[in-house]
């Protein structure tokens, strides 16, 4: 496959990154707070689903960034394992930002755009 192509790949896939992350999200940014359940759902019973919306959104951001991949990719049993991996990087990425508050939103944004290049380097340049 010729570089330029590997290069479009990676571009496609920062741009689901921006697409999923910041416009796709809706009520899980908010959903995937500790603190929206406490105030919203104060009930003891919903004191962990912050981690179902980090979840959701995890998954969808992993399947976005992944689909540039499939057009060019040829193993899928391995690109799905990357969706899996990368689902639960970027849900303990978010809980970080969210709900520990461990990092800023620079951290976070530097971390996903590593996540999409280490992604890209195994299912792109080295596959």
């Amino acid at each position: 496959m010729d570089f330029s192509v590997k290069l479009l790949v990676l571009f496609c896939m920062m741009f689901c990154h921006v697409i999923d992350d910041f416009y796709l999200q809706g009520i899980l940014a908010k959903m995937k707070q500790q603190s929206w359940w406490k105030e919203n759902a104060p009930d003891k019973m919903y004191e962990h689903d912050y981690i179902v919306a980090l979840i959701i959104h995890a998954f969808s951001w992993s399947f976005m960034i992944s689909v540039p991949v499939f057009f060019v990719g040829k193993n899928y049993i391995f690109i799905c394992f990357m969706i899996i991996v990368n689902m639960f990087l970027h849900a303990l990425i978010d809980d970080l930002k969210a709900n520990q508050r461990k990092i800023n939103l620079i951290h976070d944004q530097v971390t996903h755009f590593l996540q999409i290049l280490v992604t890209w380097g195994v299912l792109v340049m080295v596959a």
